[in-house]
């Protein structure tokens, strides 16, 4: 029982609840700006993904084929670029912009 009482009052490195608080907030700091970046890490790498898949060029063309006793009419489709296709188009950096009116 002795060592107990003598370890309950013995305050050698002791934390102070101000350190406490301190190093808390100080953590608390760093996770968001850790989160914060990370944020902008997923997203450029999101419109990248998005770049890479709207270059896809999905253009097929196949000619007519014909026999004996039937033909078949080819076909095309030709795949243009569209507005959205271009690289570096998110910015995590700018402030946000409303949409534009459409005028019919």
């Amino acid at each position: 029982m002795s060592i107990f009482k003598a370890l309950s009052t013995d305050e050698n490195g002791f934390i102070v609840s101000a350190e406490i608080v301190l190093v808390g907030t100080i953590l608390v700091l760093g996770v968001i700006v850790g989160l914060t970046e990370m944020s902008y890490g997923i997203n450029e790498e999101l419109e990248d993904l998005g770049s890479a898949i709207g270059g896809i060029n999905q253009t097929y063309y196949y000619t007519l084929a014909s026999g004996h006793k039937g033909e078949v009419v080819g076909s095309t489709f030709l795949d243009f670029v569209d507005e959205c296709d271009n690289s570096c188009n998110i910015s995590c950096d700018s402030t946000a912009r409303g949409e534009k009116p459409v005028h019919y």
